[in-house]
């Protein structure tokens, strides 16, 4: 059911392999260049860079558009009205997506990637125009405002699957979040609804995952279950997920146990300790980088958010204490795995097989370039005012006194 063939995103991901091994040597230029042909695709793909300028725009090209269709067409219609023709909308963009990726092959290129956004976007604003408008917001259990975001949570879920963008699936989980609201008014119902939601899509994935474990679906896969992993984790953890946490975190309002029974954050606190050493021993099983980056957060999480779960005071040394131990932990493991034989323990190394990570720093240097010029470039100086030389007098030649 993906609209790109297998063999498509077979050779894509092909490609990106030659040229990992292009950039550590682990292949002659004539290799790469015999290669090379032998890995041509028919998707157009982009740089990161262009495509987030393609996405930007077409973001920006289509909501222009929708708001002025609204403003002066449907400006004088009814909310029900406008909400069809927004559904309508939704219609087209989907279509419009179909339409750039199999008739124009492209592929991660930013404007596909726009239309599918606003065609969840349009669905949701259609139907509470088109079937809640008037109706005053009340979050009561069971309220039928709740299709909206099962239709969006589906929605965004096939998103997914059709297109292989991860954070559509992002936004299916975060539909999911606001579900419970709608169906009880406890809140230790909601985030115990909210995780098994996501234990539920967890073990989907991890079962239908185990027929692509070697194939170019793992990678999309292993993002989604590091995605639900993390997921299950800041919901249980009621230091991170509470509306009170900000205000008890600053100083204000009331602490978190009094919004939740005892027995039940005090199981959530053991809970939350369980869950890392589980997540990374999944990941280091699986050899699964996503997973165990999510299994090391959530680790650092527990130790961050240990001192707020049990009402002890925080002091100004608790983030010094934690980084020299993370320090710690890092080199320990690393100087482990290096002691292994040809630097190997178990199929892990510390060693850089690839030019990925050192493209991602320097995407990464670039974006941190964009965002904060002024860290990078020199400000100017203040220029000094002029200074003039001048009074100076020589004798006998007739010399002036400014020079």
């Amino acid at each position: 059911m993906r609209i790109y063939t297998a063999s498509s995103e077979e050779t894509l991901r092909a490609r990106k392999f030659l040229r990992d091994w292009a950039d550590e040597s682990f292949v002659t230029s004539e290799q790469y260049q015999h290669l090379q042909q032998e890995t041509i695709s028919e998707l157009r793909t982009t740089n990161i860079f262009l495509r987030l300028v393609l996405l930007f725009f077409t973001l920006i090209i289509v909501g222009s558009a929708a708001v002025l269709f609204r403003v002066v067409f449907l400006r004088h219609l009814s909310d029900q009205t406008a909400g069809i023709f927004f559904l309508i909308f939704s219609a087209v963009c989907y279509a419009a997506a179909e339409v750039a990726v199999s008739k124009f092959r492209l592929y991660r290129y930013g404007i596909e990637e726009a239309l599918a956004v606003f065609s969840v976007g349009f669905l949701c604003v259609g139907m509470v125009l088109a079937f809640f408008s008037g109706a005053p917001y009340s979050p009561r259990p069971a309220r039928p405002e709740s299709l909206v975001l099962t239709a969006g949570a589906l929605f965004s879920l096939w998103i997914w699957h059709r297109f292989g963008l991860w954070y559509a699936f992002l936004a299916a989980m975060v539909f999911a979040i606001f579900l419970p609201g709608y169906w009880t008014s406890s809140h230790s119902a909601q985030h115990v609804i909210v995780d098994l939601l996501y234990a539920i899509g967890l073990i989907c994935v991890s079962a239908v995952r185990s027929r692509h474990r070697f194939d170019y679906l793992d990678d999309n896969y292993s993002l989604v279950e590091a995605l639900l992993w993390l997921g299950i984790y800041l919901t249980i953890n009621l230091q991170l997920s509470s509306l009170e946490v900000l205000m008890h975190w600053w100083g204000f309002g009331t602490t978190v146990t009094s919004e939740f029974a005892r027995p039940f954050y005090w199981a959530t606190w053991v809970i939350i300790w369980c869950l890392p050493p589980l997540v990374l021993a999944r990941g280091i099983r699986q050899k699964d980088r996503f997973v165990i980056a999510v299994g090391a957060i959530v680790a650092i999480l527990t130790f961050v958010t240990n001192k707020p779960y049990l009402g002890w005071p925080r002091h100004t040394w608790d983030s010094m204490l934690l980084g020299t131990l993370l320090t710690g932990v890092a080199l320990l493991i690393r100087r482990w795995l290096a002691s292994g034989p040809s630097r190997v323990r178990h199929g892990f190394t510390a060693a850089r097989l690839s030019g990925k990570d050192k493209r991602w720093l320097n995407a990464g240097s670039a974006v941190l370039g964009l965002v904060s010029p002024q860290s990078t470039t020199p400000a100017p100086q203040k220029s000094s005012p002029a200074f003039r030389f001048g009074g100076g007098a020589s004798g006998g030649g007739g010399a002036g006194g400014e020079f």
